[in-house]
């Protein structure tokens, strides 16, 4: 077999695949199937679907990896819950990867979320608990504890942003956050750790907290914009190192 004619053979592999995929993400649709919903079996979807075992067996690993479906060996097979797990590992690789050269991914996943958090504090201002408040406070009281100890504020800095927009229920809001706090604090470990300023950090999500407190939209949103230029700036001095 000549290069050309293997090249061949895996595009037609890949595109089958691609297809097969498709059609059991259908499946599932048409079946009105809900996440933790059983799937058919290898054997099944063989029958159904007319292909060959393998080339199931290889979708269900492409599904699998993209979050559609959820493998649990020993029960079967069933329609995966709502993750972006792989988003988020996808988009950790290439920000950290980008901080050892322009820096680029990492900005680009600063301003999406900054656009995003920027443009909802309002509402979670509007939606906000006293409930709701005083689990965004207990976050930036942590946040101020771990900056005088000189620790590390990953854990409290994700806590108050999910805190902060836990108010508005929305579930595809808490999880693209998650993706992006997952990819940002695997770059976060690729900065220089003293390139971080703990006490201004902590400031910076008090100024926050305290807009919020006030129910002062205008300054809540402005505050937010003013810290995540922060983070561009640490980007842009670890790149220029």
């Amino acid at each position: 077999m000549t290069i050309s004619t293997a090249n061949k053979a895996r595009e037609s592999a890949k595109l089958r695949s691609r297809a097969l995929q498709h059609e059991i993400m259908a499946l599932i649709l048409e079946r009105g199937l809900l996440p933790g919903d059983p799937l058919p079996t290898e054997l099944e979807l063989v029958e159904e679907l007319g292909v060959g075992r393998n080339t199931v067996r290889e979708a269900l690993k492409v599904l699998q990896a993209i979050g559609i479906v959820d493998v649990r060996h020993g029960y079967g097979m069933f329609v995966a819950k709502k993750k972006l797990d792989a988003l988020a590992v996808t988009l950790e690789f290439h920000a950290r990867m980008s901080l050892a050269h322009s820096g680029r991914e990492a900005v680009e996943l600063v301003d999406v979320r900054q656009a995003l958090e920027s443009e909802l504090i309002a509402a979670a201002v509007d939606a906000m608990t006293p409930e709701s408040l005083a689990a965004v406070r207990a976050a930036v009281e942590q946040m101020e504890a771990d900056a005088a100890r000189g620790h590390s504020l990953v854990e409290a800095d994700r806590e108050f942003h999910r805190a902060l927009f836990a108010p508005l229920e929305n579930a595809l809001l808490s999880n693209l956050l998650d993706v992006f706090w997952a990819a940002y604090s695997g770059m976060h470990e690729t900065l220089s750790p003293d390139a971080v300023d703990l006490a201004e950090t902590s400031r910076e999500h008090r100024g926050i907290y305290d807009a919020v407190a006030a129910g002062d939209k205008e300054l809540a949103t402005a505050r937010m914009r003013g810290h995540f230029d922060g983070i561009r700036g640490l980007i842009s001095r670890t790149v220029g190192q």
